[in-house]
């Protein structure tokens, strides 16, 4: 009998022990606790399930190690499929700060906390320490000061993205030492100065996305460095100076948006004749002429040149294109016919009209 009760006893401890074994360690548990007494959702609850001893365990949003139990990923959407969305008709809205507790969780590979539209406050600076992170993902909330200065120091770092907040500052030097960075996203902020020159370290970039900022000066030469970059967006923004050549000589940049910035200087024929499918240059001041560089090789499903000051006419070897989708060189200074059959025939008035003298179908005959 006696034996019985301690083999019980035993039993019981063994199992206690393994499942404090497998919980996430308490000063873990008290970074969240402390990271979630800086926000306020009222509508959703999405935080209700942060209670009990093991954060490891339906704690919404928090995953853990499964080997070592330490907490490695935050993800907190304010628009998500969830069923906690669903069932409350509604995307999610969330005021508070972000926490430097956050910064105690120093496995974190993952955080996500975005869309929640109300977060105002800092980017904590600490999280420049979490070395294992990957994912850094604060996008549409109300965020404000300044990019960690030290943002620099995160090497893993594969994806950032702060759109949509209210930041300001400049873009820290040290961000062009990110070389595992593949996705950048700055856009609808508050940035101010000029991109870094050395910004074409950022080697593995294949989507740089800076817009809707008050980013000045000249576009970096360097950026044609970056080999693997399909996506440039610096679309307004108040950048001036010439459009690199060199742009139009890399392997994969498939769109490249400079619409509404201070460009004055002509279109360099490389961006006719490069692989770029989308291009807008339009609302800018820019010069010269349409370079008649177009062949075999141009396929655009976008080109839009409106807005600016451009003369002359369309070139003739815009007829030797493959593809022209949409083409708007509205409100230009062009003349002349404006070139009969494909690609251009299947465009609308729209495309051409607010110009010197362009005539021509579907404009006026010549």
């Amino acid at each position: 009998m006696a034996t019985t009760f301690f083999y019980n006893i035993l039993f019981v401890t063994l199992l206690y022990l393994i499942s404090v074994s497998n919980a996430c360690p308490p000063s873990e548990r008290a970074a969240l606790l402390a990271f979630k007494a800086a926000l306020r959702e009222p509508y959703l609850g999405v935080l209700s399930s942060w209670k009990g001893k093991d954060c490891c365990h339906n704690w919404y949003g928090v995953s853990c190690d499964p080997t070592i139990h330490r907490v490695t990923s935050i993800d907190l959407r304010g628009r998500s499929e969830d069923p906690i969305f669903a069932k409350a008709h509604r995307t999610g809205y969330m005021t508070g700060s972000i926490s430097p507790a956050i910064c105690r969780l120093t496995r974190l590979s993952s955080l996500t906390i975005a869309e929640w539209n109300g977060i105002s406050g800092p980017i904590p600076p600490c999280i420049a320490s979490l070395s294992a992170l990957r994912i850094l993902d604060l996008t549409g909330n109300k965020l404000t000061g300044e990019v960690p200065s030290e943002i620099g120091r995160l090497r893993r770092l594969a994806v950032l993205n702060l759109a949509d907040n209210q930041i300001s500052g400049i873009i820290p030097q040290s961000l062009t030492n990110l070389s595992s960075l593949t996705h950048l996203d700055l856009a609808n902020n508050k940035i101010s100065g000029s991109i870094p020159k050395n910004f074409g370290r950022l080697r593995m970039l294949s989507r740089a996305l800076l817009s809707q900022n008050n980013l000045i000066g000249p576009i970096p030469i360097s950026i044609s460095q970056i080999n693997r970059l399909s996506d440039l967006d610096l679309s307004l923004n108040q950048l001036s100076g010439p459009i690199p050549a060199s742009l139009g000589k890399m392997a994969v940049l498939s769109t490249l948006n400079l619409d509404g910035n201070k460009i004055s200087s002509p279109i360099p024929p490389s961006l006719i004749s490069s692989r770029i499918s989308i291009l807008n240059l339009s609302r800018n001041a820019i010069e010269g002429s349409i370079p008649d560089a177009f062949g075999p090789r141009s396929y655009f499903s976008v080109m839009d040149l409106s807005y600016n000051k451009l003369r002359g006419g369309i070139p003739k070897t815009i007829t030797s294109a493959a593809f022209i989708g949409h083409l708007d060189i509205s409100h230009d200074h062009l003349c002349g016919p404006i070139p009969p059959g494909s690609p251009l025939d299947h465009l609308e008035a729209s495309s051409f009209v607010y110009n010197d003298c362009l005539c021509g179908k579907p404009l006026k005959a010549c």
